[in-house]
């Protein structure tokens, strides 16, 4: 029905899992089972593992330009098949089809970037201070690795990893999202077609997570976790990883603030906050998930603001005109459900949405909340939904106290138009990105990655491929 493959990607071959075992893939527009993918177990894992690690050498020692061009035909792959990907997207994750399309460009930019990168990997040379001796540096790949992607973005989260790997010359193993497998599935059917050797991507879809992930990587072959999820699961997957001292890269929760202060545009300030609010549904570890707006305009930012979410279309991704699909599964808008409600138990009141609609599909409507008590839950959790609380402040010192009073330090939104308040609050703010102006910052050119509980390392950019690269030093005598 998909089109998609359905079985784990193995050492170059489609096969089933060891056990036979499947699992459901939903779409969470009806609740209607669209397909059954193989469910990798621990043996799997093993078989997977084994693959990426006998590709390992050989892979290391292919050309730069060789592992390039890879990466530039499967990018031109991705872009020629891009209606095709973001109807399964929209299928198995339920964004609009507009957002889907957005994000296949998105994707297939990280194919080209690290096309680009695998042809710069340098190193050095230079006389030691002591002046016997020369320093040889060069770089080379860290070793298989294993990738663990989400389902809010499967395709870029998917080319974000799986493009500096190739370009460093690492093989992996790709455990995708239980919910979002098929785009996984489609995308290494991509990579093999643009050439990429057999083993060197192998992926292994599992609702078995733990039992697949754990032996991995406590078991010293994979030398390299990159992980995008939960800070919860980001702490667990670090202490397996202290055994065998696994390098590790994590891009983990969000709590972002949205400063508006008085002298802002308000109108650019609602069409940033408008992108980093609705972008994904909310799903998104960037989206604004605290608005902290200057109280001489709080009013007004929120009636616009209100006016906006209030007329977006709500329906299955693949409607006409619809702005915003459902969200992931029943979970995840049970807690959208439960935050709002002890929001409004606090005090909150509900300018728009608010309410679950009857009928089939995970539907939240677009909700903005104002008189948000700072002790409501929503201020100290990821939302993960399009809901917009707003609070208001009085002065800067107080606003980047509280901007700051999180364990999260992903991303930062600030709306002013005094430029050295724009620089004074941006290096102010405990974030490893700030939005200036603007509701977003994702761009594969950019380093991506957060501070404290926000995740380690950083993900594109000139950056993102040192995260798979390791330096040899090596002393030679002068003579």
């Amino acid at each position: 029905m998909t089109g998609s493959p359905t079985q784990l990607f193995v050492g170059g071959a489609w096969v089933d899992a060891a056990d036979g075992a499947l699992m459901p893939v939903d779409d969470p527009a009806t609740g209607g089972i669209i397909a059954h993918v193989a469910d990798a177990g621990p043996k799997d894992a093993r078989l997977a593992e084994e693959a990426a690690v006998q590709a390992q050498q050989q892979w290391a020692r292919t050309a730069p330009r060789a592992r390039s061009e890879i990466l530039r035909r499967a990018y031109e792959i991705v872009l020629e098949r891009a209606d095709a990907l973001a109807r399964l997207m929209t299928s198995e994750m339920g964004k609009p089809l507009a957002e889907a399309r957005g994000e296949v460009a998105y994707a297939a930019e990280f194919f080209r970037w690290f096309s680009e990168e695998a042809v710069r990997i340098d190193g050095g040379h230079g006389v030691l201070p002591d002046g016997r001796h020369r320093m040889l540096l060069s770089r080379r790949p860290v070793g298989p690795c294993l990738l663990i992607t989400p389902w809010n973005f499967p395709l870029a989260m998917g080319t974000r990893k799986i493009g500096p790997a190739v370009a460093a010359g690492c093989t992996m193993v790709l455990k995708p999202a239980p919910q979002t497998p098929l785009t996984s599935l489609a995308l290494a059917a991509i990579l093999q077609e643009a050439g990429l050797p057999d083993g060197v991507l192998n992926v292994v879809p599992t609702s078995r997570a733990g039992e697949v992930c754990e032996p991995l990587l406590r078991g010293g072959r994979i030398r390299k976790l990159s992980f995008t999820g939960s800070t919860a699961v980001g702490r667990l997957l670090l202490a397996q990883c202290a055994d065998t001292v696994v390098r590790t890269s994590m891009e983990l929760g969000g709590n972002a603030p949205f400063v508006v202060f008085d002298d802002a545009d308000l109108a650019a300030a609602v069409d940033g906050a408008m992108v980093a609010k609705m972008r994904n549904m909310g799903e998104a570890c960037t989206a604004a998930n605290r608005f902290f707006v200057h109280r001489s305009v709080a009013r007004d930012f929120a009636d616009r603001l209100a006016r906006r979410m209030g007329a977006l279309v709500v329906g299955p991704g693949t409607g006409d005109g619809v702005d915003v699909g459902p969200l992931i599964d029943a979970a995840g808008r049970a807690k959208v459900e439960e935050l709002v409600a002890d929001a409004v138990e606090r005090g909150a009141r509900v300018l728009v949405g608010g309410s679950t609609p009857e009928g089939p599909g995970c539907f939240y409507p677009p909700t903005v909340l104002t008189d948000v008590s700072p002790d409501s839950r929503l201020m100290g959790t990821e939302i993960f939904g399009p809901v917009a609380a707003l609070l208001t402040f009085d002065d800067e010192d107080e606003v980047v106290r509280r901007a700051n009073d999180t364990p999260w330090g992903l991303v930062g939104y600030v709306f002013t138009r005094d430029l050295d308040r724009a620089l004074r609050v941006s290096e102010r703010l405990e974030v490893g990105m700030v939005g200036l102006n603007t509701g977003l910052v994702s761009n594969p050119a950019a380093p991506f990655g957060g501070v404290k509980q926000s995740g380690l390392g950083r993900e594109g950019g000139r950056v993102g491929i040192e995260e798979f690269l390791e330096y040899q030093y090596v002393a030679l005598p002068t003579g």
